[in-house]
């Protein structure tokens, strides 16, 4: 999808039709950087984005990696950025496996915008990227991450002490992962 828009179609999955996701350009800079400064303390101490134009040009050189597939989740009205969703560190071969990372825009969380765009990106994951597995690495007491994965069908697979260092510390993560084959079967129950 490198480079595409995806976005739901009129009758695909319910709830899907606020938001579309892209790749990050260099177009979306100070956008991108404005909304994560307002956003700082909403993300700490779970994650640190870029804030800075020389951050976010590597944070987009970074998205065109072949093992990367960067989103930026965006209100259709007014394509104003309403979130990020990057998958990272793709391994193919017999593996098809990728690490999810997300988060909102303050100011417009709870909402429902991150649910629809990660319904969008788990659909391009397991179809036309041919993944097999996600997995969300969350920090512990971020209840908010932890309910949209649920949300999106994702299952606790395990815990990590001291496993990803977020803010210049070593943190203690939870596994959340979702294949592929629990992604059809939960949208063919979302069908009848």
């Amino acid at each position: 999808m490198k480079g595409g828009v995806v976005s739901a179609r009129a009758g695909s999955s319910p709830g899907t039709r606020r938001v579309l996701v892209r790749p990050p350009s260099a177009d979306d800079c100070d956008a991108f950087v404005e909304a994560m400064r307002a956003s700082r303390r909403f993300h700490a101490p779970w994650l640190s984005m870029p804030r800075t134009r020389d951050a976010y040009a590597a944070y987009v050189e970074r998205s065109q990696r072949p093992s990367s597939a960067f989103f930026l989740a965006c209100r259709r009205e007014d394509d104003a950025i309403v979130g990020f969703l990057n998958i990272s560190e793709i391994v193919r071969g017999s593996f098809q496996s990728g690490y999810l990372g997300y988060g909102g825009v303050a100011g417009l969380a709870g909402r429902g915008y991150l649910t629809e765009a990660m319904h969008l990106v788990l659909r391009e994951a397991f179809t036309n990227l041919g993944l097999h597995r996600l997995e969300a690495n969350i920090q512990p007491g971020n209840d908010a991450s932890i309910a949209l994965a649920r949300r999106c069908g994702f299952e606790l697979e395990g815990f990590s002490p001291r496993y990803l260092k977020v803010g210049g510390r070593w943190r203690d993560h939870e596994r959340w992962a979702i294949r592929a084959e629990t992604w059809r079967a939960a949208r063919g129950r979302a069908r009848t």
